[in-house]
């Protein structure tokens, strides 16, 4: 699993193999995870919806998702305070990213995810969660040489 280093070192560029070509992004949260796929070729990514869901219930609707959109990779959004310092959510993203890692054998990249709903909800998305999500791939795709 590629993780986030410290934000004070963040690598904006993850060394992701090539061979990893279509991913999943997911915009975590206690209640909500939107989420929204897309591919290295295109480098763009589409908002697909959010799962409502918590502890093993979470675990199932993603492994729904995982069936049915198939990615090499997923991609989770870590958030930080804006002065890049870690919080209780962060620490609760980055277990989430472990364990999807341990559950599925699929890699996991973590992606500084600040501003992404703030970013969704000023672009009017009806459903932040997964724009969230899509603004977090996007970003993740971009980076990519």
């Amino acid at each position: 699993m590629s993780t986030l280093p410290d934000s004070s070192s963040v690598n904006p560029q993850p060394v992701v193999p090539t061979h990893l070509q279509t991913f999943m992004a997911l915009d975590f949260g206690l209640k909500r995870t939107g989420f929204a796929v897309g591919n290295r070729l295109m480098r763009t990514a589409q908002p697909q919806g959010t799962i409502v869901a918590e502890g093993k219930a979470r675990f199932d609707k993603v492994a729904q998702q995982l069936n049915t959109w198939q990615p090499d990779a997923l991609v989770v959004g870590v958030p930080f305070h804006p002065d890049g310092a870690a919080h209780e959510n962060t620490v609760r993203a980055r277990r989430f990213a472990r364990q999807l890692h341990g559950r599925f054998s699929l890699p996991v990249f973590e992606v500084d995810e600040r501003y992404t709903t703030t970013e969704a909800h000023s672009h009017g998305a009806r459903d932040a969660d997964a724009a969230a999500a899509c603004i977090i791939l996007e970003q993740f795709l971009r980076s990519l040489p």
